[in-house]
C-alpha cells in the first residue's frame, strides 16, 4: 500500500450509520460484475466484504482502470458511502444495507488465475488446498476456524490468570527420554555425534518448575512426537500444558471445569454445567467398551457370561471356559433398519478390531428371528432379553472373545450404530472425566510391564505396597477429560518422592544405571525438598476442531502436515547440502 492511501476502515465495518462519508477501502477482489456502464466489485478482506460501485459519471479514469481488475487482485478505493436501494439491501452481509461509489481506484498488486478458489465451494483435493495453503486460508471456514483458535487460547490464558497460574517457556531442544513415541531427534554441530530431541510434552521441566517453587505453572507448547497419523494426530501439535503445586484432583478438575465454561461463553455463547460426571476407567471400559466413551447417547454393553454359561452354543461356551466374555448391545427399535448387508457390515467392523464375527438377535413381535436361537433353551433367551432390555423391534449383537477384543468391537460397534440409527444429539456436549486407570499395562511382546500414562504419574497411596506383589493391580492417580467421545486432555498426580520414582522405574524394567543416564536431573531434583504436584494436558487442536465442527485438526492449524508428514507447500522435509551434513559430522547414504 502506497503512503497515499491508507485505509480507514476494513471490509466489514461500514453500515447506515456511514452514510455519506468519504472511506478509504482496502482488500481483494472477490467478485467483479460489469453491468453496462457500472461494476461493482465486492470487496473482501478477513473482517467482511463491502460492494463498491464503479461509475464512469463519477470518475472515468478509475472505471476505465477497473476493466483490467479480476478475483484476488488487491485493490485501494476512496469512496463515498450510498445507501442501497431498498430492493437491493443484502441481508446476509454485515454491509449489506450500504455500498461504496468509488471516486480513486489504486490497484495495489495483480493476480494470476489461482488453481484453487479460496471462496467458491467446491470438491477440490485436501493435497491441492495444502500445496497452495495460502489461497486456502482466504476461505471462510478456515478464518473462522483460526479466529476461533486465538479465541480459545485467549480465554485459556485469561482462566489460568485468575486461578494465579504464570506462562513459562521450556526449552525445545532437549534430552530423548523415552515417553511412548520416537523422538524427533536434532545433530548437534557443537557436540559431534549427539543429538537433541525436540520435547514430546514438557512433562519433566513442568515437574522441575515445580521443585523450584513456582507453584502455579502454563504454557501454549508445541510439542513433537514421530508416530503415524491420521486424522486428529500430527508430527508437531499444541498443548495447553498445566501443573500446579499442593493441588489434587478435585482442585484440578474445578479449575478446568471453569475454564473450559468460560471457553464455551465466550467463543460459542454456549452455557456449560461446570460439574462434569465422572466415570472410573473400568465402569467406563465395561459400560462403553472405551476409556473415551461418547455420553451423548445411551446404549449400554452388557455382560451375560453368567446367563449363557452352559450353553450348547459352542462358540460362546468355548470363549467362558477359556476366560473370555459374552457381552452385548441392545439396539433399540431397529429391526427394520438393520437388514441382513447392514448386520454383515457391523460384522466386518467387529472383526476390524479383532472378533471373529458377530452373531445376532431380532426381537419381532412374536418370534425371534436368528441362526443362533436354536441353541439356547426358552428359559436362557427369555432372562437374556429380560436382562438387555429388549422388546419387539430390538436387536441383539453379541461379541465373545478375549476382554480387550470384546470391549474393543462393541465400542467401536456402538458408535457406528449410534451413527446409523442418528442417536447422537450433536447438539450436546457431553463432558467426562475418567479416572483410576491401571498404572501399568503388561505388553506380551516385550514380556514386561509399560506405563499406561507416563512414569512419573503417582499410583494411590493404598496401592503403594503392591509394587511387587500385584503391580498389574494398581490403580493411577491419573484422570482424562473427554468430550463427546474424544479425549480433550490428560493428567495426573505427579510422583513426587524419589524412593517411589525409582519404584516405578524398577517395575518398568527401567534400571538404576539407566534411571540416572536418562531422567538423573529429575531423580536429583525429587531429593531437594520437591512438594506435591500435579497436572494436565489439553489438546488444542483438538478442542479447536471439535467447538469448531471441522473433520480434522489439520483445518484448525495454519499450516499442517499430511498423513506421511509432509508440509507439500514448502515441500519440507527435503534433502540438505553435502557440506551441512558435513558439519554435523553425518553420512546421508545409510539405508
Amino acid at each position: 500500500m502506497s503512503n497515499e492511501l491508507q485505509r480507514t476502515h476494513d471490509c466489514g465495518t461500514l453500515s447506515d450509520k456511514h452514510i455519506g462519508e468519504t472511506v478509504t477501502l482496502c482488500g481483494w477482489v472477490h467478485t467483479r460484475r460489469d453491468h453496462g456502464g457500472l461494476i461493482f466489485v465486492d470487496l473482501w478482506d478477513k473482517y467482511g466484504m463491502t460492494q463498491v460501485v464503479l461509475n464512469p459519471q463519477i470518475d472515468q479514469l478509475a472505471h476505465e482502470h477497473a476493466q483490467s481488475i479480476r478475483g484476488n487482485y488487491v485493490i485501494g478505493i476512496v469512496g463515498n458511502v450510498r445507501a442501497r436501494p431498498d430492493d437491493m439491501v443484502n441481508q446476509k452481509l454485515k454491509t449489506g444495507m450500504i455500498e461504496v461509489y468509488v471516486d480513486e481506484l489504486s490497484i495495489l498488486n495483480p493476480s494470476e488465475t489461482p488453481p484453487i478458489s479460496p471462496w467458491e465451494p467446491q470438491d477440490t483435493s485436501e493435497a491441492l488446498r495444502l500445496k497452495y495453503r495460502f489461497l486456502d486460508l482466504r476461505g471462510p471456514e478456515l478464518q473462522r476456524n483460526l479466529k476461533m483458535r486465538y479465541d480459545i487460547t485467549r480465554v485459556a490464558r485469561n482462566e489460568l490468570h485468575r486461578h494465579g497460574f504464570v506462562e513459562i517457556e521450556t526449552p525445545m531442544l532437549t534430552k530423548s527420554t523415552p515417553e511412548g513415541a520416537r523422538d524427533y531427534l536434532v545433530p548437534s554441530r557443537l557436540n559431534a555425534q549427539k543429538f537433541y530431541a525436540l520435547p514430546q510434552s514438557p512433562q519433566l521441566f513442568k515437574q522441575i518448575l515445580m521443585v523450584s517453587g513456582m507453584d502455579r505453572y502454563y504454557q501454549i507448547v508445541k510439542c513433537f512426537r514421530d508416530e503415524d497419523l491420521r486424522f486428529d494426530r500430527q508430527p508437531e501439535f499444541t498443548q495447553i500444558d498445566i501443573e500446579m503445586s499442593f493441588g489434587n484432583e478435585k482442585l484440578m478438575f474445578q479449575m478446568i471445569e471453569e475454564m473450559m465454561a468460560g471457553i464455551y461463553q465466550e467463543v460459542l455463547d454456549i452455557k456449560i454445567d461446570t460439574t462434569f460426571p465422572i466415570l472410573k476407567y473400568q465402569d467406563a471400559i465395561d459400560r462403553f467398551g472405551s476409556d473415551k466413551p461418547d455420553m451423548r447417547f445411551g446404549m449400554e454393553i452388557v455382560d451375560l457370561g453368567e446367563i449363557v454359561r452352559g450353553t450348547a452354543f459352542k462358540v460362546f461356551a468355548q470363549v467362558l471356559e477359556s476366560g473370555g466374555q459374552v457381552r452385548a448391545l441392545n439396539v433399540k427399535n431397529s429391526t427394520d433398519v438393520l437388514s441382513r448387508k447392514a448386520l454383515d457390515d457391523l460384522t466386518e467392523i467387529a472383526k476390524t478390531y479383532g472378533a471373529k464375527g458377530m452373531a445376532w438377535i431380532k426381537v419381532q413381535e412374536n418370534e425371534l428371528q436368528s441362526p443362533i436361537i436354536k441353541f439356547f433353551e426358552k428359559e436362557m433367551l427369555d432372562n437374556m432379553l429380560k436382562t438387555l432390555g429388549s422388546e419387539p423391534g430390538d436387536t441383539v449383537v453379541f461379541i465373545a472373545d478375549t476382554p480387550k477384543i470384546v470391549a474393543d468391537a462393541l465400542a467401536h460397534l456402538r458408535l457406528a450404530l449410534g451413527k446409523q440409527l442418528n442417536l447422537i444429539d450433536e447438539s450436546k456436549n457431553s463432558f467426562t472425566w475418567v479416572t483410576e486407570f491401571p498404572l501399568v499395562e503388561y505388553d506380551e511382546t516385550e514380556k514386561r510391564y509399560t506405563a499406561m500414562h507416563h512414569p512419573f504419574t503417582a499410583p494411590r497411596e493404598e496401592d503403594l505396597t503392591k509394587f511387587e506383589s500385584d503391580p498389574g493391580s494398581i490403580k493411577a492417580r491419573a484422570y482424562d477429560l473427554v468430550l463427546n467421545g474424544n479425549e480433550i486432555g490428560g493428567g495426573s498426580i505427579r510422583i513426587h518422592q524419589k524412593e517411589v520414582q525409582e519404584k516405578m522405574f524398577k517395575l518398568l524394567g527401567i534400571g538404576q544405571e539407566e534411571a540416572e543416564t536418562k531422567f538423573g536431573f529429575l531423580l536429583d531434583a525429587l531429593q531437594y525438598g520437591a512438594p506435591p504436584h500435579c497436572g494436565i494436558a489439553l489438546g488444542l487442536d483438538r478442542v479447536t476442531m471439535l467447538l469448531s465442527g471441522a473433520s480434522s485438526i489439520r483445518d484448525v492449524i495454519a499450516f499442517p502436515k499430511t498423513q506421511k508428514a509432509t508440509c507439500l507447500m514448502t515441500q519440507a522435509p527435503s534433502e540438505v547440502s553435502p557440506k551441512q551434513l558435513r558439519e554435523l559430522r553425518l553420512k546421508a547414504d545409510l539405508s
